[in-house]
């Protein structure tokens, strides 16, 4: 006999999620839409019926915390006129504006730091309104609920939370706390438990991957855990994102280059090239030595894909700064490069140094870096798959493509989901009738490159792994849970990442 849960008493609640910000966050979000449906809530992709919504903020940024409190106010709107009774704002922000949120925005009944995620419950029963300050040490578990929000073939596995880097622009120690691994055999069970439940890809995150297990006394951990992973028989590729630049050992190059299974694919924030920017980041070195560190990548793993980010217009960053930033873009010939505008946050160190850039100049700066790195990414392309005219490549199929529905989206090793270039296929159908779907793995060939994006067909359709989706490990729960596809779309005014 199946004892009552709060949600049954409460007639099946419906509960509604807007997640914002990096899969970071997301990951939060789907512990606790987990937490919550395992209660026996249910989970609803529109804002106009949901009964209580949460909003899971990010303030990384001037403008991600706009978005956040835009996304505040608009499920206020919700729960004046709609039929929501509860709104409770969840993450970053609230480590920064606990009590300033509740004080100005009345409409809030709850708010959730970064960590206290476990404590969503209390929230939504209405048994917590605010909690003191306190530094955040929540990390959760492979046997934490969870709701899958990304598509069933791609996953990602939060392996570690918090920061101890010192870098002035950054209040990431103060939102999520100090830097602690999550334990190594759970990360492993997660990512077993997700291959058996249809995952082809796991994406390890953490603000800073290349640290992990240094809290648990291990030495090259990330390279342990990679290689542990690189076992997976079910799981196509495994690629980590962050990595922090002094942290990238010859060992973990030599493991990402032994197993077929490691994504030869690494994503390394520099932030800066000139020594003069980098010493007031605190980040140290230069872009000398991060050409000596991309030299020895190259050489130890042939065509590896490596992908970067920038900040421009920091405090002090003259022309010539940039200019030498610009020279280093030019000579690393990355393949992937984001570029960020510099703003001021609050409790920031850089807030308080001189020299600030004007906004127009920092503009400008990121256009005209965009501008160089846009012709790079399309020489690279070209030549990288000039070849792949005469040969077949694994892909990933996504699925339909959002802006074309005539056309499917799929990825390469070299691509990470969400953030870099996507290949088109135009041609899913093979002479035999069978079409491609969702989560194969396809061999195709390269028909036409573009700036950051391929053109392809597909080959041959690689054969299906038996289905072991009734062994769902993604969330003990009563409540019913929408479709995957269904919780990236919201019926509200704004294009808010997810609500489910």
């Amino acid at each position: 006999m199946r004892i009552a849960t709060r949600g049954d008493l409460l007639h099946r609640t419906k509960v509604g999620f807007v997640s914002l910000g990096c899969p970071k966050n997301l990951v939060d979000s789907e512990v606790m839409m987990g937490i919550v449906a395992r209660d026996g809530y249910e989970l609803t992709p529109r804002a106009e019926e949901a009964e209580v919504l949460v909003v899971n903020t990010c303030s990384f940024i001037e403008a991600a915390q706009k978005e956040s409190i835009d996304a505040i106010l608009e499920m206020a709107e919700h729960k004046k006129f709609g039929a929501a009774k509860k709104l409770i704002v969840a993450g970053c922000l609230v480590e920064r504006y606990r009590e300033q949120i509740l004080e100005q925005v009345p409409e809030v009944d709850a708010v959730v730091g970064t960590g206290e995620v476990e404590r969503i419950l209390e929230a939504v029963h209405g048994d917590l309104r605010v909690l003191p300050a306190q530094p955040p040490t929540f990390l959760y578990h492979h046997f934490t609920p969870r709701v899958m929000t990304t598509p069933k073939h791609a996953a990602y596995i939060k392996i570690a939370e918090g920061c101890d880097h010192p870098c002035t622009f950054c209040i990431i120690p103060e939102l999520r706390g100090k830097f602690r691994s999550r334990r190594f055999e759970s990360v492993v069970r997660e990512a077993e438990n997700l291959a058996r439940a249809g995952a082809r890809e796991i994406t390890l995150i953490g603000q800073d991957t290349t640290s992990y297990g240094e809290d648990l006394g291990l030495r090259d951990g990330l390279a342990q855990l990679l290689s542990k992973l690189a076992q997976i028989e079910e799981l196509l590729w495994v690629r980590f994102l962050y990595a922090y630049p002094n942290r990238v050992t010859q060992k973990l190059l030599d493991t990402i280059a032994a197993h077929p299974r490691l994504a030869k694919y690494i994503d390394m924030p520099l932030q800066h090239a000139s020594r003069k920017v980098l010493a007031r980041m605190k980040r140290g070195s230069n872009g000398d030595a991060f050409l000596r560190l991309l030299e020895g990548m190259r050489k130890t793993i042939p065509g590896v894909s490596l992908r970067t980010s920038f900040i421009v217009g920091f405090p002090g960053e003259t022309e010539k700064d940039f200019q030498e930033l610009g020279d280093f873009v030019v000579e690393a010939k990355l393949d992937w490069m984001g570029v960020f505008e510099y703003s001021d946050v609050d409790n920031a160190e850089s807030h308080a140094l001189d020299d600030k850039v004007d906004a127009g100049t920092i503009s400008d700066r990121r256009n005209r870096l965009m501008a160089v790195q846009k012709k790079i990414s399309r020489e690279n392309l070209r030549l990288k798959y000039r070849a792949a005219k005469r040969e077949t490549l694994l892909a990933l199929v996504e699925g339909l493509s959002k802006e074309n529905p005539l056309v499917w989206e799929a990825r390469l090793e070299g691509m990470a989901p969400e953030i870099d270039g996507k290949l088109y296929l135009t041609d899913i159908e093979l002479p035999s009738g069978e079409v491609a779907e969702a989560g194969d793995v396809a061999r195709v060939q390269i028909t036409k490159s573009d700036a950051y994006d391929l053109i392809g067909r597909v080959v041959e359709i690689r054969p299906r792994p038996a289905n072991r989706a009734n062994e769902n490990v993604s969330v003990a729960s009563a409540a019913p849970v929408p479709p995957a596809e269904k919780l990236h779309r919201i019926a509200t005014g704004a294009p808010l990442r997810v609500l489910g």
